[in-house]
This record gives structure tokens, sequence and C-alpha cells, in this order.
């Protein structure tokens, strides 16, 4: 069975968000995801602006988190699928495994968000602005606590996978002698959304200790946003 089977599930996923019927809720969307990038920014300024985890840090937050490229992406997927035994002698398994993991966590970010969207949509029918407080009232209201945690898991997951199976000088010579085929049977996008994420772990000595620190952080910012803190968002170191 192929590496890459658990990619349609995930296809299908996200086929499935309604905010690509709806150009209000995609709208809505955009402007709960412009608030999130913001706030993830803020929060974790401490551990984002050391030297080491700068590169690492902006691709969590404008690549692995909803980024603008990801419907482009989605195309080259279904077309990986369909090549996928091209592709598996392309592309390291180990890779393969960790760039899977890196689609799904993005996924799972749009769909919690669009969550949050629709919910802001029926509270704020006109347009308002996205705003701490729009943000803290409405995940007390749809009670996304245990979908969040999950997703916080995931990217403990992701931290190890990429210490383990990636960040190795033989797979990364494999990816990049392997690029101009990507690029010849146009994976050029798909293969730049891994390779990026290459690249932005060179600094580091330990991935997962960098993302057990961030996930860290978002735990206890959701434990603030349950336990009514009034402004929860906002780290305190």
């Amino acid at each position: 069975m192929s590496k890459l089977n658990v990619l349609d599930d995930l296809l299908v996923r996200y086929h499935q968000l309604q905010y690509h019927q709806n150009a209000l809720l995609r709208q809505r969307l955009n402007d709960v995801q412009t608030w999130q990038k913001k706030r993830l920014l803020e929060t974790h300024q401490c551990l984002f602006n050391q030297k080491n985890h700068q590169a690492l840090a902006q691709y969590f937050v404008h690549r692995l988190y909803g980024g603008p490229d990801f419907d482009l992406i989605a195309v080259q997927i279904e077309r990986l699928i369909h090549h996928a035994h091209k592709i598996e002698h392309i592309i390291p398994a180990s890779a393969l495994q960790t760039g899977t993991h890196g689609i799904e966590l993005s996924i799972l970010a749009v769909e919690l968000d669009e969550q949050v969207a629709q919910q802001v949509l029926r509270d704020y029918p006109q347009s308002t602005e996205i705003t701490d407080d729009v943000m803290r009232s409405t995940y007390m209201q749809i009670n996304q606590k245990e979908l969040r945690l999950k997703q916080l898991k995931m990217t403990d997951e992701l931290g190890t996978h990429l210490d383990q199976y990636v960040k190795s000088f033989m797979l990364n010579t494999a990816f990049k002698l392997c690029k101009p085929m990507a690029y010849k049977h146009h994976f050029h996008m798909m293969y730049d959304f891994i390779y990026d994420g290459l690249v932005a772990l060179k600094p580091l000595k330990c991935t997962a200790d960098f993302v057990n620190r961030f996930t860290e952080q978002e735990r206890h910012v959701l434990l603030k946003v349950h336990n009514g803190h009034q402004n929860p968002f906002r780290s305190s170191s």
C-alpha cells in the first residue's frame, strides 16, 4: 500500500471545508487567520525572536498555518496521489511522512478556524473587527478545547518526527538532488513546502525543544481562555 494513501482522506477533509463555496465565510476565515497569526507572533515573541528560531517561527506561522498557497498545494497533492509509484522513488519516505503530518496539521488548523469564523458570522452578521474580546467570547461559545489540545499534541509529534526522520545530512542531500525531477513533473509547490521546512530547521539543534516550548505556551493560553481569564492571549513573560 502506498504511503500516500492517507492523503486521499486529507483531501476529502479539505474539500469539505465550507469556505470554498461561501465568499463571505472565506473573508471571515481570512480575518480570523490574520488575527491568529498576529496573536501567535505576539504571544511567542520571546521564543520566536531568538536568532536560531526565527526561520522556523516564520515557517510555522506563515506556511504550516493556512498559508496562502495551500489551495495550489492541494491541487498538486491530488496529482501526486495519482503518481504515487513515481513520487515515492523521488522523495524520501521519511520526508513524505513528515510532510503529510504537516499537511494534516495545516488542514486541521483551517477546520478549527472555519468553525470560529462561522460562529463570528452568526454573532456578528454585519462586518466587525476581529478583536481579542471577539475571539475570547467565540472560543468560549464553541468550546474547541479538546480539538485544540489534539492540535497541540500533533504539533509535538511533528517536532519529534522532524528530529528523528528529517534532520539528517543524507536526507537533505537526497532531497536537494531530487529537486529537478520534482520540478519537471510540476510538483514544485509541494517540494518547496517540504524543502522550505528543511531549511528552516537547520539552525536548530533540537526541533522538539522549540516545538514543546511553543505548545506549552499555547496550552497555557487555552487554559486561561476556558478559565475565564479576561486577557488570555497575551504572554505574561
